[in-house]
């Protein structure tokens, strides 16, 4: 393979001071992956002068130092912005935090954000969980040079809920998001105001991200092939950007707002005296009826609206949400490699805290909680385009390969499976295809041709070395390095109708399988080995190329990333 260094990466790296590899002991395979694939870029897009903005403001990356641990500060990435237009609450800064401030939007409203580009190497902001047009989904193509501005205008058309804001520049997001380049946005709507939820002070955003950091409190990243291949962990909880949090409260009810904005490391989320996690609401906003569960898992990309109440607890009382232990996210032995290299690493799947509630204060009045919250469309077979003919989305690993349907990421590589017809439900299965360089779609006419694979019933995928695929059934030596993945599929929201996993994987499924919400509209679920998950997903209003991804920051910089085109 040719190698192409991107000079502006180097630089970069070399620069920034952020902790980064130095080039002269970068692995061999780092610096290859420095130009894996070439990314033709489009200019940036300039503001329409017919767009008429309710909403209007600025928003930067550049690098920044923030207090993060005792002592020194750390080097960081940081978004910031300036509001030009619209409400003043619009923009919220974090105190103390490298996130970037929270977004406010109505559904409805018309926005002009225009992106500033202040690092040394390139860089495009995506609108995770907005439905916008091609153009302003944040495609790597549109990524803008340092110094450059890129505007994007688009009507919020979501419903009320969490979505993100990071990088998604080809090859860089992983280190830019590690880094600090993130944030949450909200959209509000009128079905949410009628609930009445707490709101203000009794509304906390809950950012949780894992860390690791030097004995100078700078960021660690990326130190050998084993943190690429299973993903970057840390040994410190952050959560909005700070270690050790604990958030005092009255005794009422809260709404928190949780995002998994870590790289990698998935969370098994409870509180620690057993009291149930109540939920209001998922990636893609409210659910019908609140859900209680004894524990939530939550992935990288996942958002999670849960209703606190702590009505009724004594001033001085605490309650700490912990990610409770779990296993099979991980193949077995890169787990105990893991463990063996970075012997004070937290272990994945591991018990730990993630934050502590304090009461502080005791009141009498309290929100009553919802027994109705929101009401949406349900998709079933029936509606969909395509019922005998599923799109796959095939998840295959290997030594330095993150493969979906077979193929590493490649510009203008849309397979003919992956063309959908504008104003369309899909059917869509995801599952995992071990041995697989290459397979063939059956009763879908989609053939790859590159040799090797294994055969998928059903309309999903097929080929011919003897192997199928039977409902997240496993195939040759690929299933030893089997891991969870969280799936996002760019665009508008989804449903899940069914999971099924294969009878070798139980085990693990179980410390799991109760954690999973599947009755409100996601946007990235997560797929564990041996697990086949079938959703429903429209694809309305815009035409153009959308990605599809391993939100697993470090495989889709590996390459498990795919186009869809809408036409």
């Amino acid at each position: 393979m040719t190698t192409i260094i991107n000079n502006a990466r180097r630089r970069f790296m070399v620069q920034s001071g952020l902790g980064l590899l130095a080039l002269s002991g970068m692995p061999s395979f780092l610096q290859a992956m420095e130009g894996m694939a070439v990314m033709p870029r489009i200019p940036p897009r300039k503001a329409n002068p017919n767009f008429k903005a309710d909403v209007e403001f600025d928003l930067y990356c550049r690098p920044s130092q923030v207090a993060i641990l005792k002592g020194a500060q750390t080097q960081v990435l940081q978004y910031s912005a300036v509001l030009k237009k619209g409400p003043k609450q619009t923009l919220v800064n974090i105190p103390g935090s490298y996130l970037g401030p929270l977004i406010h939007l109505q559904k409805g409203q018309k926005v002009r954000i225009v992106l500033h580009n202040g690092l040394s190497e390139t860089t495009v902001t995506h609108w995770h969980g907005l439905h916008v047009p091609a153009e302003m989904d944040g495609h790597p193509m549109y990524a803008i040079d340092p110094g450059a501005a890129l505007v994007y205008e688009f009507e919020v058309l979501n419903r009320a809920g969490m979505a993100i804001y990071h990088p998604h520049p080809h090859e860089a997001t992983a280190s830019q998001v590690y880094h600090g380049l993130a944030g949450a946005l909200f959209v509000h709507d009128e079905e949410e105001a009628k609930l009445e939820l707490p709101t203000g002070e009794h509304e906390i955003p809950i950012v949780i991200q894992d860390r690791l950091f030097d004995e100078q409190n700078q960021l660690i990243y990326a130190r050998n092939k084993h943190d690429r291949m299973v993903g970057f962990y840390g040994d410190r909880i952050l959560v909005n950007g700070l270690p050790d949090v604990k958030i005092d409260v009255a005794s009422r009810a809260y709404r928190l707002r949780i995002l998994n904005g870590s790289n990698a490391r998935i969370y098994k989320l409870a509180w620690d005296d057993g009291t149930p996690i109540t939920v209001l609401g998922v990636d893609g906003g409210l659910l019908e009826q609140p859900e209680i569960k004894a524990y939530v898992m939550l992935a990288p990309g996942e958002r999670l609206d849960v209703w606190a109440d702590f009505s009724g607890r004594s001033v001085g009382s605490q309650l700490v949400m912990r990610s409770l232990a779990f296993t099979g996210v991980l193949p077995k032995m890169a787990q105990r490699m893991g463990n063996m290299m970075h012997a004070n690493q937290l272990p994945v799947g591991s018990d730990y805290p993630i934050f502590t509630i304090r009461v502080t204060e005791k009141v009498s009045d309290s929100p009553k909680l919802p027994a109705q919250l929101s009401s949406f469309p349900h998709y079933h077979i029936n509606d969909v385009a395509n019922p005998n003919k599923p799109m796959p989305i095939s998840i295959s690993e290997g030594p330095m390969a993150m493969l979906l349907n077979g193929r590493a990421y490649a510009d203008n590589d849309v397979q003919d499976f992956e063309r959908i017809k504008l104003n369309t439900l899909q059917l869509i299965e995801i599952f995992h295809a071990h041995g697989g360089m290459g397979m063939e779609h059956k009763g879908g006419g989609m053939g790859m041709g590159m040799g090797m694979g294994m055969g998928h019933k059903g309309g999903g995928m097929g080929m011919g070395m003897g192997m199928e695929h039977k409902e997240g059934g496993m195939g040759m030596m690929g299933g030893m390095m089997s891991m969870a993945h969280p799936i996002h599929l760019h665009g508008q929201q989804f449903q899940i109708i069914s999971r099924s996993v294969s009878s070798d994987k139980t085990d693990d499924y179980e410390t799991v399988r109760h954690g999973f919400i599947e009755t409100g509209l996601k946007d990235t679920v997560l797929v564990m080995p041996g697990e086949t998950v079938r959703i429903i997903k429209p694809f309305q209003d815009f035409k153009g190329v959308f990605m599809y991804h391993c939100h697993n920051l470090e495989h889709e910089d590996m390459g498990m990333m795919r186009d869809f085109s809408i036409e």
